[in-house]
């Protein structure tokens, strides 16, 4: 069962009732994004199973419609796997560059709202409406108005979560899916909370499922009944964000600056380097050692910045945008080296100095990690993570990936 739908399970919605004063807090996400905006060209396919995704290699599911989703079909797994659960289905190639142009009239109207936004993807954001409910009404309304003004603007339907805090605000929006809005009374958040299982919090992993199961921790009302202290001691510093988003609270407060937090690493190089592949060495070096302090804060990154610094001192700077946010070093890596080949083809110089910087940083507790366009059914956290234990115990140096101790043994 996916987290979407684990998310959908436990409560009784119709006791929540309609007061929303207070509940200013909203999740937007955008239904099925993908498929939905290769629909709109497409609109003999609509009520059919189609899916977005590679079919070649390790290609993967980028987004299904709900009509596949009925077959089992979900975002992240192999093209292959879905292939046999629903082989009627129409495949359709990603179109990047289109997704991004939709977002973009998207969040063009939230902006016309408030501008209390913090966009996490191309296709969700959180949005603050306390400044702008005495100018246009009360949260309900302003989701209302908002959701009709986009779907007449781009043919795409939005489902919203209305609740006081962020992490209640997704989980609310996930449970309105598709193309509806759910409200989340303050009074009613626990009561909203309790029967879902602990999977449903962002951040909540299988092997974390599995730490909880051992207490006795199954659904979220359990681990929110438990003490806080105990948490943080068991669990650490994830137990106690964990227990705080268990009682609908967020770990930060919403704040639009956090934003301007980044985290980079560069390196100086000792003389000029020309080699592309040391350059590719280096570019994944420098995403490893950004990924773990991501990590360690307990962030993802929404955008990447590559600083690439000539032999002249001439300094270049390329940001690219996430589909979906990262915090693992072989999707920064992957998603910065195109732009840094086609900065060394351009630039006929030797590299002084390379750096790579995470920014648009969120916390992976309340946003959780997205699957990306061509990630694999396993996508290799769990190495990662596992790697940040040892690190934690012997140092930084201790332990590196084995592309990078692979390269240093080459002569």
């Amino acid at each position: 069962m996916s987290r979407k739908q684990l998310a959908r399970s436990g409560g009784d919605l119709s006791r929540l009732g309609t007061d929303d004063s207070g509940a200013t807090m909203l999740h937007l996400d955008m239904d099925s994004f993908f498929v939905s905006v290769e629909l709109l060209s497409r609109p003999h396919l609509l009520g059919r199973p189609v899916i977005v995704g590679g079919r070649s290699g390790r290609g993967v599911v980028v987004s299904a419609s709900y009509e596949a989703r009925e077959f089992g079909v979900h975002a992240a797994m192999p093209m292959s796997r879905a292939m046999n659960l629903c082989p009627i289905a129409e495949v359709i190639p990603p179109s990047h560059g289109l997704y991004s142009s939709f977002s973009r009239q998207v969040f063009d109207l939230v902006a016309e709202v408030t501008p209390d936004v913090r966009q996490v993807s191309v296709d969700e954001a959180y949005v603050d409406v306390s400044g702008a409910v005495r100018r246009l009404g009360s949260p309900v309304e302003i989701t209302t108005r908002l959701r009709a003004q986009i779907q007449e603007r781009t043919g795409l339907s939005a489902s919203v979560g209305i609740a006081g805090s962020q992490v209640v605000a997704k989980l609310a929006s996930t449970r309105a899916k598709p193309n509806g809005q759910l409200l989340v009374p303050l009074a009613k958040t626990q009561e909203f909370l309790d029967p879902m299982p602990i999977e449903a919090l962002p951040g909540v992993g299988e092997k974390t499922r599995e730490g909880f199961s051992r207490y006795g921790i199954r659904l979220i009302g359990d681990l929110a009944a438990v003490d806080e202290d105990w948490a943080a001691r068991v669990f650490g510093a994830h137990g106690h964000h964990l227990w705080r988003a268990a009682h609908g609270l967020d770990s930060h407060g919403f704040d639009r600056q956090a934003k301007e937090h980044s985290i980079s690493a560069e390196n100086t190089f000792g003389e000029d380097i020309w080699d592309v592949d040391v350059l590719d060495h280096e570019l994944l070096r420098l995403a490893d050692k950004v990924a773990y302090r991501v990590r360690a804060e307990g962030k993802v990154a929404t955008t990447l910045g590559l600083k690439y610094r000539l032999g002249d001192f001439t300094t270049l700077s390329r940001s690219v945008t996430l589909s979906a946010p990262t915090d693992l070093a072989r999707e920064m890596y992957e998603a910065l080296r195109p732009a840094m080949r086609k900065l060394r083809e351009q630039r006929t110089q030797g590299v002084r100095l390379l750096g790579v910087r995470a920014a648009g940083l969120n916390d992976f507790a309340v946003t959780g990690r997205q699957a990306t366009l061509d990630e694999p059914e396993h996508s290799g956290r769990e190495a990662e993570v596992a790697l940040d234990e040892v690190r934690r115990r012997f140092g930084t140096e201790a332990i590196s990936q084995a592309s990078l101790l692979r390269k240093r043994q080459e002569p």
